[in-house]
C-alpha cells in the first residue's frame, strides 16, 4: 500500500458508499476534492470542500496510510497543515488534533475501496515482476488510440518543460545571452552520448566571445577545441597536427586557457564518422559557416531549412583521416541527415521552445510539427514498448515515450498516468 493509491482514490471518488461518515460518526458530504498537490510542500489536496453534518468546510486534505503518519512526518509543527479540514486514511489509529485542540475529522477507507480495484492496483502498480520495468506490458493494447494520442503529446510536453529548465539555468549563467546558450547547446549535441559532457565542458572552459572572435577562421577553432579537449599533448610527426599545436600554444597563451577539471574526449566504442576528431572539425566549419547561427535557428520554418543550415563537412585534413597521423582512404565527412535529425531533436526543439516560453509564446505547433516529420528513435526503450503494441510513428512519439519510462514506469507512478487510471477506471464504485 502506498499514499499514491489513496490519492487516486480521493481524486476520482472510487469510494465504495453514498452514505459517507466519519470516524466519529458525523455525516460526510464531499462538494469538491479540490486541487491535487503534486509538487509543493503541504496538504495533498487543496481548496476542498464537504459538508460535516450541517456544517460547511472548505480548506485541505491530507492523506495517509496510517493517522499516525501526521505525527511521523511532523506535520504537527508545520503551519502548512494549519487549515486541513479531512484527514484522509486507510487506517485511523489515532486521533489528530489542532492547535487549538480541536480534533480534526477523519475518513477511514479500509472498508470503503472495491476489492477489485485494491486488486488492479496491486498487479499493475505493486507487481512483483522483475523482467520489465513496464508492468502494464500486456494491457496497453486495450487502450483506445485517442487516449494514447492526447497523453504522448502531454508527455512530451512534460520533456520539453523538463529540458526548458536546464536551459534557463545556463540563460543565468550566460547573463541572458540566448546566443551563447544555443552555440554551448549545439556544441554538447554534436559530442552525443559518448563526449556530449566533455563538449560541453570543453565549451565552457573559454567566453563565448572567442568564438566570435576566430569564427571566421576554422583552424584556429580546431585548435581551440581539440587543445582543450586535450587531444594535442603528444608529439606526432605530421604537419597538420603540429601546426595545430602551435596555434593551441599561442592561444592558450593569450586567452589564459587552463584545462583544469575538463574531460578528455572518448574513441572507445564509436563508429570512426563519429570520432570526436571529426565531430570537433564539423563543429568547426558549423561556427564558421554561419555567423548569425542563432538568428538562422530561430526563423528556420520546416526540417529541409534546418538540414541545409547543419549541412558540414570537415576541413580537409580529416578527408583523409579519423584520427591524427594515420592516412586512410579519401571520403568526405559531411554531417549526415541521420545526425541532423538527432541535433534538431535533441538540441534545436528543446531550445526553441524554451526561448518561446522565455518570450511568453505558448504556441508550439510549429516545433511538434518538425518533430512530427523525424523518424523516430531505435533503442530497447522503444522496442519494449512496439513489443506491447504501441507504434512508433515519429520523433515526437519516442521521445514521448522515453520520457513516459523515465518518469512514470520506472518509478512505478502508473497512478499519475494516463493508462494506469484508463486500466484502473475500468472499476465502478
Amino acid at each position: 500500500m502506498k499514499e499514491d493509491f489513496l490519492h487516486y482514490i480521493w481524486k476520482y471518488n472510487k469510494i465504495r458508499s453514498n452514505d459517507l461518515k466519519t470516524t466519529d460518526g458525523s455525516s460526510l458530504q464531499i462538494l469538491s476534492v479540490g486541487s491535487h498537490n503534486t509538487e509543493n510542500s503541504g496538504s495533498d489536496f487543496f481548496n476542498s470542500s464537504l459538508f460535516i453534518d450541517d456544517q460547511k468546510w472548505a480548506g485541505n486534505v491530507e492523506i495517509h496510510i496510517k493517522s499516525s503518519d501526521w505525527y511521523i512526518h511532523g506535520h504537527e509543527t508545520d503551519k502548512n497543515y494549519d487549515n486541513v479540514i479531512l484527514h484522509v486514511v486507510w487506517e485511523d489509529d489515532v486521533a489528530i488534533y489542532r492547535k487549538d485542540n480541536s480534533k480534526i475529522p477523519a475518513l477511514e477507507l479500509k472498508e470503503l475501496v472495491d476489492p477489485e480495484v485494491f486488486a488492479a492496483y496491486e498487479n499493475l502498480v505493486l507487481s512483483k515482476e522483475k523482467s520489465t520495468w513496464l508492468t502494464c506490458a500486456k494491457l496497453l493494447s486495450q487502450v483506445p488510440e485517442f487516449n494514447i494520442i492526447r497523453w504522448k503529446k502531454q508527455v512530451y510536453i512534460e520533456r520539453l518543460l523538463q529540458k526548458s529548465e536546464v536551459i534557463f539555468a545556463l540563460t543565468k549563467n550566460t547573463h541572458n545571452d540566448w546566443e551563447a546558450v544555443l552555440y554551448k547547446m549545439i556544441a554538447k549535441g554534436f559530442g552525443l552520448n559518448a563526449n556530449g559532457e566533455a563538449f560541453a565542458a570543453m565549451v565552457n572552459s573559454f567566453p563565448y566571445n572567442l568564438i566570435k572572435k576566430y569564427s571566421k577562421r576554422p583552424m584556429q577553432l580546431e585548435a581551440l577545441f581539440f587543445g582543450q579537449l586535450k587531444l594535442l599533448t603528444v608529439e606526432i610527426e605530421d604537419p597538420y597536427y603540429q601546426e595545430l599545436q602551435r596555434e593551441y600554444a599561442f592561444l592558450k597563451h593569450k586567452h589564459k586557457l587552463s584545462q583544469e577539471g575538463l574531460l578528455s574526449a572518448e574513441f572507445f566504442r564509436l563508429r570512426p564518422q563519429n570520432f570526436p576528431t571529426i565531430r570537433l572539425s564539423q563543429l568547426a566549419a558549423l561556427l564558421s559557416k554561419h555567423n548569425q547561427l542563432f538568428t538562422i535557428v530561430t526563423t528556420c520554418d520546416s526540417l529541409g531549412q534546418f538540414y541545409d543550415a547543419f549541412s558540414v563537412k570537415t576541413s580537409s585534413y580529416w578527408e583523409r583521416h579519423y584520427t591524427f597521423g594515420k592516412v586512410s582512404k579519401r571520403n568526405v565527412k559531411q554531417t549526415s541527415k541521420s545526425f541532423i535529425d538527432l541535433l534538431v531533436m535533441n538540441v534545436v526543439v528543446p531550445f526553441l521552445f524554451a526561448y518561446n516560453r522565455s518570450r511568453g509564446v505558448e504556441d508550439h505547433s510549429k516545433l511538434l510539427s518538425i518533430m512530427e516529420s523525424l523518424q523516430p528513435e531505435k533503442n530497447t526503450v522503444i522496442r519494449e514498448f512496439e513489443k506491447s503494441g504501441m507504434s512508433m510513428e515519429n520523433a515526437m512519439d519516442s521521445q514521448a515515450y522515453l520520457q513516459l519510462k523515465s518518469q512514470y514506469c520506472v518509478k512505478k507512478k502508473c497512478l499519475q498516468c494516463a493508462f494506469g487510471n484508463y486500466f484502473l477506471n475500468q472499476y465502478s464504485v
